[in-house]
């Protein structure tokens, strides 16, 4: 950073939309699912027709509530939406449903990890809202196509408090976002698809100065990678002006990723710009102690808490705990094995080595994989020729592994007699390599452990042959 950035700090606020794994629609049944062909998946309701009433889907409400659950926020028990009036010509009611006075959910806090360690980005508000259509403009070179599928999905909006200060904080902050609904499984959180979305809110201000900068809004931010390099652009550009005396634009701007730059898009609206005002043709809705003790009831334990469980019970590294609980279906996995061996640590190597490299990473059940751990664990079978042969093999077939292991000879041969003889051949073979061991080389022991597996066809124990020759290298 220059000396000229030096003086100044960023105060970003995130608005993140996240499109809810409903089946269908927040006020109808028109089907949610991505990729049909343009304009079917509409009805009177989604096309706006006069005399349509909209009705909630109950699902969104749910799923709005376990997300405010798992960020710590206060739920609003008394809520009604509210007509947003601002064209979208993409929505043929000309007006989105929304949420103003009563968002959902207030307050809560998402915790993040920094090259500065952790710490906790203040929420505002979780509201609920729906998705406008999508406007398509590289088909046609003279008109603008678009297609309604998308209108009417059901969306959250996670709005943070100007609480970030840089890209990377903000960086971490989408990516903890996007594994949250995952792990709830309320939202996919594919940015490609649109299914996740971030607006960025950005400013600068002299260091030290607790007065908030004029802000520009970075809008519809489809990967975490360009919500970076585009808070790094705006913040560029926003010093340069403030430096050179130049006066900051409130407006809407746009991130074209091939150029890393970012250009107006128009001036930014306030809020009563909108004209908010209660849906008339939506009934308010009370949310009870019951269903919200239900919801809570029924959440998985959360990723925060999950990881300090892997630590504390399983006796897991810190890294390897986060790695076994990326994603939700590897940290169930993982618990699955977990209930037919205590070797933990060796699951998550498994998990973290070879099941990496299948097509399907959770192909094998827990409970083979148990059994693979347990004949790896015995010694019975070496770790790499459980990797190499004995996975593979267990794949194909549904023979318990350790018959398996020994229809194709892949048993380790522990018996000391075998062992001596197949060390005493080795050694044998190679005088020369024995004489630099005996000077000081003792790089050489992986080099005859090597061939003796060879010799054994990989069935002599590394540890048993290593001690062997340790030794009678040493006599």
């Amino acid at each position: 950073m220059s000396e000229t950035n030096q003086q100044y700090e960023a105060v970003i606020g995130l608005e993140v939309h996240a499109q809810l794994s409903t089946r269908t629609k927040l006020f109808c049944g028109d089907t949610t699912l991505f990729g049909q062909e343009p304009n079917t998946q509409v009805s009177a309701i989604s096309l706006g027709h006069p005399g349509t009433l909209p009705k909630t889907n109950e699902a969104a409400v749910r799923y709005a509530i376990m997300m405010g659950l798992a960020c710590g926020c206060s739920i609003t028990k008394d809520n009604y939406f509210a007509r947003k009036n601002y064209f979208y010509p993409d929505l043929p009611k000309g007006y989105q449903i929304s949420q103003h006075t009563t968002p959902i959910c207030t307050g809560g806090t998402v915790e993040i990890t920094t090259s500065l360690g952790k710490r906790a980005i203040q929420l505002n508000r979780i509201h609920i809202e729906e998705d406008a259509g999508k406007s398509i403009h590289d088909i046609d070179p003279d008109n603008t196509l678009i297609d309604l599928n998308r209108a009417g999905t059901p969306l959250i909006e996670i709005v943070t408090e100007p609480d970030l200060h840089t890209s990377e904080e903000a960086y971490e902050y989408v990516t903890a976002i996007r594994k949250l609904v995952r792990w709830l499984n309320i939202c996919d959180g594919n940015m490609e698809e649109g299914s996740l979305r971030c607006d960025a809110n950005i400013s600068v201000r002299p260091v030290g100065s607790k007065t908030l900068g004029t802000k520009v809004e970075v809008k519809n931010l489809n990967s975490i990678r360009n919500l970076k390099k585009a808070i790094d652009v705006e913040i560029a550009r926003l010093i340069k002006l403030v430096d050179a005396g130049e006066p900051v634009i409130q407006q809407t701007r746009s991130f074209d990723a091939d150029t890393d730059t970012t250009f107006a898009i128009r001036d930014k609206e306030d809020a009563n710009d909108y004209r908010y005002f209660p849906d008339p043709d939506l009934a308010p809705f009370q949310l009870t102690d019951t269903l919200l003790n239900d919801i809570k009831a029924a959440m998985p334990v959360l990723p925060n808490v999950l990881l300090q469980q892997l630590q504390t019970i399983y006796g897991l590294s810190t890294y390897d705990a986060a790695q076994v609980s990326e994603e939700k279906t590897d940290a169930d996995y993982f618990l699955a094995v977990a209930a037919h061996t205590k070797a933990y640590k060796a699951i998550a190597n498994w998990m973290m080595g070879p099941l990496k490299l299948l097509p399907d990473q959770q192909a094998l059940t827990p409970e083979r994989l148990a059994q693979l751990i347990v004949l790896v664990e015995s010694g019975d079978v070496n770790f790499s020729i459980a990797a190499q042969k004995l996975l593979p093999l267990v794949m194909q077939h549904p023979d318990h592994p350790a018959d398996l292991a020994k229809q194709y000879q892949l048993i380790q041969v522990q018996d000391n007699q075998q062992l001596d003889n197949w060390v005493n051949l080795v050694l044998e073979k190679m005088p020369d390599k024995v004489t630099e061991y005996k000077k000081g080389k003792k790089g050489l022991i992986g080099l005859f452990v090597g061939e003796v597996k060879k010799m054994s066809k990989g069935q002599a124990d590394p540890k048993i042959v290593t001690q062997l020759l340790e030794e009678k290298l040493s006599q």
